[in-house]
């Protein structure tokens, strides 16, 4: 909870934390004396069965998709390091690819943090380090020398630290109003290729809409629109191309539509009364369940096709929402709805957030929340990235990291008292990550022996397909 002190005395705060917890205690990489193949099994529970091995088998294209889908290892070895004990609502899976663009409510095209699955109460400096360790990881696997991944994370700390200064001296209306839209980085940028690449960012950004993703996943027969079944990414949980077990608890439940239709009426009550009022003028026309990410592979996650009554269509996202792999390690207030907990967070560490965005519990207790599939959603294309538009991301991404935090905390003058100006955090913070790096390539190995062994099953994307094929 911020203070109303001044905001000296508040960054001198923060700078006697260092007495108890020195900048340099972060270099630890915390208790790696443990099994990662365990620990993902562990976060593998109460997934879809038959969905668990492409979860693996999408982990174990790299040592960079092993660390996107493996959360849960470092919140383990993080709760094994010191911690400021400055403690705010956090994001809980901070990597170089949780990033990316989004339309807010008023149709300007936003760039913040987009994945909040993992979001919780938490120490501030566990996101930084994630976040860090991933431009290392990430540089790795695109055959960056070492120089050039020390200078990635050198500049995303030194970008978080000098913002988080800015925004110690801002006052706390001011940082909510804060926004990093595409439109204020082509303002500021000087580079000729990088406001060309933000352009087409936006060109292409206007594209993703429901109604451009409308012919691509359903077709329309009479008057009704159907999603197309093309597994393992996309079926319907009760069709011939299901990959639920006979016996999975949804399979045998009587009326799954009922339930399903109880579980939006829910939903809608967490919306404002607007929002409920626009969505009021769409039709249900059909259900999906729908493949999405690396981490979250097998996790229960459905679309629903509305449609208003000029034709146009919205995807809706109901995402199951499971413990955060950061409240399993690390002590802070218990949470009464999953979904709930995944919605705040995100509208408190966001600067706007999707107009839609709510949550319900679903079927047999399972708690959800819901958001549009797609509206004007960018992902950063790490792989097209030189060293130097990599460096500008990592940037880019420290900026809107010490944003979420000044917003969601209230204490930007804490931690940039804690910070400080010079470059003491900036080269912990190169040594923790290429340290934490090196473990994660030994934790990928011991991934890839395991399924290998026939410990832990993996299968790809096109070889679970192919089981459809005629």
């Amino acid at each position: 909870m911020a203070t109303t002190e001044d905001p000296g005395d508040r960054r001198g705060s923060g700078k006697s934390v260092r007495s108890k917890v020195p900048r340099g205690a972060h270099m630890a990489i915390g208790n790696v004396d443990r099994d990662p193949v365990e620990l993902l099994q562990i976060s593998s529970e109460g997934r879809v069965r038959q969905l668990v091995p492409l979860r693996y088998g999408r982990m174990i294209e790299s040592p960079f998709a092993f660390y996107r889908g493996s959360a849960i290892v470092q919140a383990h070895d993080l709760a094994g390091t010191p911690n400021s004990g400055l403690h705010m609502q956090i994001c809980g899976d901070c990597h170089i690819a949780n990033f990316g663009g989004f339309a807010t409510p008023e149709r300007a095209l936003l760039f913040d943090v987009n994945d909040f699955d993992e979001t919780s109460v938490g120490p501030w400096e566990w996101d930084l380090k994630r976040l860090a360790a991933s431009f290392v990881v990430a540089a790795r696997h695109l055959r960056h020398k070492q120089g050039v991944a020390d200078d990635l994370v050198y500049q995303l700390v030194r970008s978080y630290q000098d913002r988080m200064q800015s925004y110690a001296g801002m006052g706390i209306l001011d940082t909510w109003y804060d926004r990093i839209t595409f439109d204020r980085l082509l303002e500021e940028e000087t580079s000729p290729d990088i406001q060309k690449r933000i352009r087409r960012g936006i060109e292409r950004a206007a594209d993703r809409t429901s109604e451009a993703l409308l012919p691509k996943l359903a077709r329309q027969v009479g008057d009704r629109w159907t999603i197309l079944d093309a597994p393992p990414a996309v079926f319907h949980v009760r069709g011939e191309q299901t990959l639920f077990d006979p016996d999975d608890d949804w399979m045998a439940m009587k009326d799954l539509d009922a339930v399903s239709d109880k579980a939006f009426k829910d939903y809608l009550g967490t919306l404002a009364p607007d929002r409920r009022e626009l969505l009021s003028h769409f039709t249900l026309h059909d259900r999906a369940f729908k493949v999405v990410g690396v981490g979250s592979v097998g996790t229960r996650c459905m679309i629903q096709l509305m449609i208003d009554s000029h034709g146009k269509p919205i995807f809706l996202q109901v995402k199951e929402a499971m413990r955060s792999v950061v409240s399993r390690y690390f002590r802070c207030p218990a949470v009464a709805h999953e979904g709930q907990r995944v919605v705040e967070g995100q509208r408190l560490m966001q600067a706007a957030s999707d107009l839609f965005l709510g949550w319900t519990k679903g079927p047999l207790g399972r708690y959800f929340y819901v958001r549009q599939l797609r509206d004007m959603k960018l992902s950063p294309q790490i792989e097209l990235m030189d060293a130097e538009i990599l460096g500008r991301y990592g940037a880019l991404c420290g900026w809107v990291l010490a944003r979420a935090h000044a917003k969601a905390g209230g204490l930007a003058a804490e931690i940039s008292g804690y910070l400080g100006t010079g470059d003491r955090m900036a080269e912990v913070m190169v040594g923790y990550s290429n340290s934490y790096a090196d473990q994660v390539e030994k934790d990928y190995e011991r991934f890839v022996a395991a399924c290998r062994s026939g410990r832990l099953e993996a299968r790809t994307d096109a070889d679970m397909a192919a089981d459809f094929r005629v």
